[in-house]
């Protein structure tokens, strides 16, 4: 009873952060209408838009920075510690998002402020992942690893749902005035609830075993070590995340602005639609890491990826053609699915392929690089496609390519006995049901 209700407390240490990072940077993407007019000159029109799509591609920036520093940092200093400055970082930037004051009142200034803010959530957010997952994965019984990690986005399925209800009751419950006076801000003021909450379970946590162990027994691996042994590996993981972010950005983040402005959808629909995703996700993404345990982390990916390049095309080619709540509830349900069977598996298949001694600055380093670039970018990258091409079934085409990129990483993971040699190296539990 008493190893069950640690495993619980580590797991809710280690996801809560995950989820109020992911509930912020979530709620900045639904908001990106309302804050474009806030923190942008008047009369700016698609450009103010495109620059709020662009300070949302910001924090994105800094997370390689920040995975860079504050990987390092878990590695040397261990994974409680790097948690507890990552939630406080976390707390500060979304507190200064919620009472920054506006262009109309401060001038560029304000826009300072929330790109200042923006940079300080990605440099934080940037060592959340790896940290945390390291501290997941290391602390799990050798046959749930699967399970154990998948709980990272099990984590931003909650944060999607909370930002997507916040959405609802701030557009269904206000007024047009009062949204665009003072209701935007209010979801950040829902978050700043999570960071004290967030500091106090994480102080409670103690460094996994396998951690200190390795610590004590083993130099970690120098910045370059790491570069030099396993760039492979972080091709490859960097290749999956590619997949999964694009997926995750495009039906999670971008689907309300591109419902209400190009589809011209009700502006309540999609953040209804997308609770009812972020609720199939949370029930799925653990049951597909279980399954991964069972059947291997290879395979479980493999099938999501397929299956998502072949279901994107008509799935938007449906929507474009009956832009109803209905087809889109659909499409937002089956992607929830597809999308869980993928990120089900996935932290713990990136976590497997780096030692203990080095395995936080790899995570760090391989998910944010490649979230920074495919994922933090993709309300910039489809509303440019969209307003160049002037096709609205751009977005489809950045899925179909996530979900190539996602294939070719997925077959070039490595094989088992490989795996097995890297977790009998990394000094931890052989996992009995660890494949190929």
């Amino acid at each position: 009873m008493q190893e069950l209700l640690k495993h619980r407390r580590v797991i809710f240490a280690s996801t809560i952060g995950n989820v109020l990072e992911w509930y912020d940077f979530i709620a900045f993407g639904y908001l990106m209408g309302v804050i474009s007019r806030h923190f942008f000159p008047a009369g700016a029109g698609a450009s103010a838009t495109l620059l709020t799509a662009a300070t949302f591609g910001v924090s994105f920036v800094a997370r390689p920075l920040g995975g860079i520093a504050l990987g390092i940092y878990a590695d040397r200093a261990g994974r409680k510690a790097a948690l507890l400055l990552v939630i406080v970082m976390m707390t500060i930037a979304t507190a200064l998002i919620g009472f920054a004051p506006t262009y109309a009142e401060a001038g560029v200034t304000a826009t300072v402020i929330m790109v200042v803010a923006r940079v300080l959530q990605g440099v934080s957010a940037g060592g959340e992942f790896g940290s945390a997952t390291s501290m997941l994965v290391e602390y799990a019984p050798a046959n749930q690893r699967g399970l154990f990690g998948s709980f990272q986005m099990f984590a931003q399925a909650v944060a999607g749902v909370l930002a997507a209800l916040a959405g609802v009751l701030i557009t269904e419950g206000l007024t047009t005035a009062q949204l665009e006076s003072w209701g935007w801000r209010l979801p950040f003021m829902f978050g700043l609830l999570l960071g004290p909450v967030g500091l106090y379970i994480r102080r409670s946590v103690d460094e996994p075993e396998v951690f200190r162990a390795t610590r004590d027994r083993e130099p970690r691996l120098s910045f370059g070590q790491l570069f030099t042994g396993y760039w492979r590996e972080m091709l490859i993981a960097g290749g999956l995340v590619a997949g999964s972010t694009i997926m995750q950005f495009v039906f999670n983040i971008y689907m309300p602005t591109y419902a209400v402005q190009y589809l011209r959808m009700p502006a309540a629909t999609p953040f209804i639609v997308i609770a009812g995703s972020g609720v199939v996700r949370i029930l799925a993404c653990p049951l597909f890491g279980a399954l991964s345990d069972r059947t291997g982390r290879k395979r479980v990916i493999a099938w999501g990826f397929a299956f998502c390049l072949l279901a994107v095309w008509p799935s938007f080619a449906w929507l474009k053609a009956a832009p109803t709540l209905a087809t889109l509830l659909a499409i937002e349900l089956l992607f929830g699915v597809l999308g869980a069977a993928v990120l089900g598996p996935l932290s713990t298949a990136l976590a497997e392929m780096f030692p203990v001694r080095g395995r936080s600055s790899g995570l760090a380093v391989s998910y944010n690089v490649s979230t920074t670039i495919f994922g933090g970018f993709t309300p910039f990258i489809v509303t440019w496609l969209i307003v160049t091409t002037g096709d609205r079934m751009a977005p489809a085409y950045y899925v179909i390519f996530g979900a190539v990129c996602g294939l070719v990483a997925t077959f070039a993971l490595p094989g088992v006995a490989c795996m097995r040699r890297m977790v009998a190296d990394s000094g931890e539990a052989p996992d009995a049901a660890l494949r190929g």
